[in-house]
C-alpha cells in the first residue's frame, strides 16, 4: 500500500527549532525599533505582531512605512539569521541524532522570510554541524500559505503512511495543516504563540505541546524509540 515502511517528521523552522524571536528582536534594534517581550509578542493577532503593543506601535509604524524600510529590515534579518542566529538549545543534537537513524526521514517545511531562505537556513544549519542537503524533504513557502498541500507532498513523494509521520509546528494553522494531511502533532509554546493561546483560542490539545525545547526534544525521542543520549 505504501512504498516505504519509514517513519517521517516534518519540522518547522522559526519558533520551533529556530529561536526567532531572538532574531527578529535584534534586527528591530538595529533598525531603532522594538518588538517588545516575547510574553507580549506571542500574544499578538498576526496583523499586530511586527507592529509592537501600545508602547512600540507608534514608533515601529513611523519607522515601517514604505518599501525601502521594509526592503532595509528584511535585509538585515536575512544576515542576522545567516550570521548570528541559533538552534534552540538541545536542537541540534536531536536533529543529529534523527539524520543518523536509519528508518526515519527528515524534512523541513517553513514561511522562513529571510532572502532565498534556502540559503539562509543552509548557513545556520552549519554553524550547528548540520548539512541541510541530508534532509529528505525541504521546502520553503509563502507567508500565507497553509502547509498542507505541502505535507501531504512529502508523504507521496517519499511514499509514507501517515499513520507513521509526525510534524511539528508553534502556531496554530500548523496544527490545522497537520490534521488535514494526517499526520500525528508536536506543538511548542515557546515560539509565535503561547499556551494559552494554543488551548484556549484554538483548543489545541494540551498533551501535544511542548513548553520548551528541551522537552520537544525528549517527545520526539519518545516516539521514535531514540536513546536519550543524543549524538
Amino acid at each position: 500500500m505504501y512504498a516505504s515502511h519509514d517513519k517521517l517528521i516534518l519540522l518547522d523552522a522559526d519558533g520551533t527549532i529556530i529561536d526567532a524571536f531572538s532574531a527578529i528582536e535584534a534586527a528591530f534594534t538595529q533598525h531603532g525599533m522594538a518588538i517588545g517581550d516575547l510574553d507580549r509578542f506571542q500574544k499578538r493577532r498576526n496583523l499586530f505582531k511586527y507592529l509592537g503593543g501600545i508602547k512600540e506601535f507608534p514608533r515601529n509604524l513611523a519607522k515601517s512605512l514604505g518599501n525601502s524600510n521594509r526592503k532595509e529590515l528584511i535585509n538585515t534579518l536575512t544576515d542576522i539569521y545567516r550570521e548570528s542566529a541559533v538552534l534552540y538549545p538541545g536542537i541540534a543534537p536531536l536533529l543529529q541524532q534523527l539524520l543518523a537513524t536509519p528508518g526515519i526521514r527528515v524534512g523541513l517545511v517553513t514561511r522562513n522570510v529571510t532572502h532565498e531562505p534556502a540559503i539562509t537556513l543552509s548557513r545556520l544549519f552549519a554553524r550547528h554541524d548540520l548539512d541541510i542537503q541530508q534532509l529528505d524533504f525541504f521546502s520553503c513557502i509563502p507567508l500565507k500559505t497553509a502547509k498542507t498541500e505541502y505535507f501531504s507532498a512529502a508523504l507521496s513523494q517519499l511514499g509514507i503512511n501517515p499513520a507513521r509521520a509526525f510534524a511539528c509546528g508553534d502556531e496554530h494553522k500548523d496544527y490545522l495543516s497537520m490534521q488535514a494531511a494526517g499526520f500525528n502533532p508536536f506543538m511548542v509554546s515557546y515560539g509565535f504563540e503561547d499556551f494559552r493561546r494554543l488551548t484556549l483560542k484554538y483548543a489545541v490539545p494540551e498533551v501535544i505541546i511542548s513548553r520548551t525545547p528541551q522537552a520537544l526534544s525528549q517527545r520526539i525521542r519518545h516516539a521514535f524509540d531514540l536513546p536519550e543520549s543524543a549524538l
